[in-house]
């Protein structure tokens, strides 16, 4: 048994879930899958998945096995990017996470000049509004927004948004255009509560500070519900420039109160921690930067 591609096996089956999805992806047949965890089963004497009518989960053992192995497969495809040096090519799979809307919008659209780039690299996106837990995903790399959770995080800074309020010209036409933040009261707000959302909507022009809580009859706790709503005249909304960037850029959609300045959103870059951050995700981390810079999405 190759221990190496014994263990690029039993990740492929824990980050896909069944053996089924392991043996597309790894383009061989569903019993030499299977026959290759049963194999490392045997020789670890340790039961590493369990089956349920979820499907395959790791257990304890299996979880650990599933971290270390994924680091030394990671280490391995290091080692063969430093040995071949600028003609190395990155291949393989890379798992990125990031939040529903942003990846729409800005992220997937884009994406083929990177997999261009790397004709021989495999990507799995993750979409989620809320912060899966990296390890537990497999992922690589994750693009979050807002202020981090967790301070033991490995991350870095990429990108910054103002942050606006929004609304469409049919409802300002309806319901007048706010001048101060404190005209907001007579209006209808789409309430996000997701981290950094929220009811109390905080302003400051200079050395005023001053903070609103709005009304609103709809919350939400997705972006893609924040953007319909407001594309559907329903109110006014606290967002980050990304999420609205092509109304805003017709006039589907307009910013009022910019003479007031609002928090910011800040763009991370979260690798899991206690791995070393494979060449792969820094050369997807690298191509965010340089395509914001290329397509002016962020305020820096």
């Amino acid at each position: 048994m190759d221990r190496l591609i014994a263990m690029e096996t039993f990740v492929c089956v824990v980050e896909s879930g069944s053996f089924s999805a392991a043996a597309r992806l790894l383009d061989v047949g569903q019993p030499a899958v299977s026959k290759s965890v049963a194999q490392l089963e045997e020789r670890l004497a340790v039961r590493l998945l369990l089956r349920s009518t979820r499907g395959l989960t790791p257990t304890e053992a299996g979880q650990a096995f599933y971290e270390r192995a994924k680091r030394a497969i990671e280490e391995a495809d290091e080692a063969e990017v430093a040995a071949k040096g600028s003609a190395g090519a990155l291949s393989g799979r890379l798992r990125i996470s990031a939040a529903v809307t942003f990846a729409r919008l800005h992220l997937v659209p884009r994406l083929s000049a990177f997999l261009d780039r790397h004709p021989e690299l495999n990507i799995d996106i993750v979409l989620d509004d809320e912060n899966i837990d990296l390890l537990e995903g497999g992922i690589d790399v994750a693009l979050r927004m807002g202020v981090l959770g967790d301070s033991n995080m490995t991350a870095r800074k990429i990108g910054h948004s103002r942050r606006c309020v929004v609304g469409t010209p049919t409802w300002f036409a309806k319901a007048g255009e706010p001048r101060i933040p404190a005209d907001l009261l007579s209006h209808q707000a789409i309430v996000y509560e997701q981290g950094g959302g929220g009811s109390a909507w905080s302003f400051k022009q200079g050395s005023t500070e001053t903070s609103i809580a709005v009304g609103g009859r709809v919350r939400v706790n997705a972006a893609e519900g924040v953007r319909a709503a407001v594309l559907a005249d329903m109110g006014v909304a606290i967002a980050s420039e990304w999420m609205f960037a092509p109304e805003i850029a017709s006039g589907a959609v307009k910013q009022v109160l910019t003479d007031w300045e609002l928090p910011g959103v800040d763009l991370w870059a979260v690798f899991p921690s206690g791995r070393m951050v494979s060449a792969k995700a820094r050369a997807f981390v690298a191509w965010v930067e340089e395509m914001f810079g290329a397509f002016d999405i962020t305020n820096r």
